[in-house]
C-alpha cells in the first residue's frame, strides 16, 4: 500500500520552482530517506505533504486519499524545521499544550506515553531550556507522536546532534518503525547515518526527483567494481563472459563496462589484449554511499 503518492506535485515561489513535477512514492512500513542539497526542495515537499503549503499544481495522496481529506491528515504527524517549544515550560507542559490544541481525548495519558516512548519520562518536569540538544530533538519527535500517527514526516531530526544524540534518535526511529509499524519519511544531511535507517531513498535536485531506490539496490550499486573502458565494449563483454565466466556486470555510457564479479584485473587485460581489443582504462573502483549520492546530485557540493 502506498502511504504517500505524488503526481506532478509542484510549488512555485515568484520566479522559482521550489518543487517541480515531483512523482514520489512511499510504501507502508518504509523508512524513506529524502536526500538533497540545501535548497533542493526537501522542506517544501514536506510542507506540501502535511498541508502547510498549497501546491501550485499537481496532486498528492496520503493513504490513497487527497491531502485535504481530514481523516487522512489525522494519521500524519510532522516535525518540519525546528519544533516550536516554550523554553520556560517543562517537556510535559509543552506536550500538554500541544495536546490541547489537537483536542485529544485522554491528553495526560497520551503525553505520558509519548514521553516514555522518546525516553524523557525522567526529565518531564525539567524546563526545556535546560535540555540538551538531543533531548530537545526527542521532545520534538514526541509532539507529532501525540494522536498515534501512522506516518511521520521529519525534517532533519538528527541535524546538530552529537554522536550519542544521533544514536539515541536512530534507535528511537527504528523502534517506532519496527514495533509500532509507523512509516517514516525523513530528510537528513548525514548520509552515513541515514544508511543505517532507510529502507528506501529519494534523491531530489533543484526541486526534481532524480531517483528513487531501495536500500538493497543501493547496496548493489555501491559495491566495488572493476571499471573497464574500451572502444569495443560489446566484443569485450562477450569475450569476458565466455573466457572468465562473468555474470555480474553492466554496460555503461561512454564505452564503460562495470564488472562486479571478483576478477583479477590482469586476467581481464590479458584476455582482451590477446583478442586484439584495445584497453583504454582498467581500474578498481570503490564507491561509498556519500560518493554515490554526490554523483547523482551532480557534483561534490554540500548536501
Amino acid at each position: 500500500m502506498s502511504v504517500i503518492q505524488t503526481m506532478g506535485l509542484s510549488k512555485r515561489y515568484k520566479d522559482r520552482w521550489a518543487v517541480d513535477r515531483l512523482d514520489l512514492r512511499v510504501e507502508q512500513g518504509d523508512i524513506y530517506g529524502f536526500i538533497g542539497r540545501n535548497g533542493a526542495g526537501k522542506s517544501t515537499t514536506l510542507k506540501l505533504l502535511c498541508g502547510l503549503a498549497r501546491p501550485t499544481r499537481g496532486e498528492a495522496l496520503l493513504f490513497d486519499r487527497p491531502i485535504r481529506d481530514a481523516a487522512a491528515r489525522r494519521r500524519v504527524g510532522a516535525l518540519i524545521e525546528q519544533p516550536g517549544l516554550y523554553p520556560d515550560l517543562s517537556g510535559r507542559e509543552n506536550l500538554l499544550l500541544y495536546a490541547a490544541l489537537l483536542g485529544l481525548d485522554s491528553p495526560r495519558q497520551q503525553v505520558d506515553e509519548a514521553l516514555q516512548t522518546v525516553g524523557l519520562s525522567a526529565a518531564e518536569k525539567k524546563p526545556v531550556q535546560r535540555y540538551s540538544m538531543g533531548m530537545k530533538q526527542r521532545l520534538g519527535v514526541a509532539l507529532p507522536l501525540l494522536g498515534g500517527p501512522d506516518l511521520l514526516l521529519l525534517d532533519e531530526p538528527i541535524n546538530g546532534l552529537d554522536p550519542e544524540g544521533i544514536r539515541e534518535m536512530r534507535e528511537l526511529l527504528l523502534r517506532l518503525n519496527r514495533e509500532r509499524g509507523i512509516t517514516i519519511l525523513l530528510s537528513s544531511h548525514i548520509l552515513g547515518e541515514l544508511s543505517k535507517l532507510a529502507t528506501r531513498y529519494g534523491i531530489i535536485q533543484e526541486g526534481r526527483l532524480v531517483e528513487q531506490i531501495t536500500a538493497g539496490e543501493l547496496a548493489q550499486r555501491c559495491a566495488d567494481y572493476l571499471c573497464l573502458r574500451t572502444d569495443q565494449p560489446e566484443k569485450a563483454a562477450a569475450l569476458l563472459e565466455q573466457t572468465l565466466h562473468l555474470t555480474r556486470w553492466e554496460m555503461r555510457p561512454e564505452r564503460e563496462i562495470r564488472i562486479y564479479d571478483p576478477v583479477d584485473a590482469k586476467s581481464v587485460g590479458r584476455v582482451l589484449t590477446q583478442a586484439g581489443v584495445a584497453v583504454e582504462e582498467l581500474s578498481q573502483h570503490r564507491q561509498d554511499l556519500e560518493g554515490y549520492f554526490l554523483e547523482r546530485m551532480g557534483g561534490e557540493k554540500h548536501v
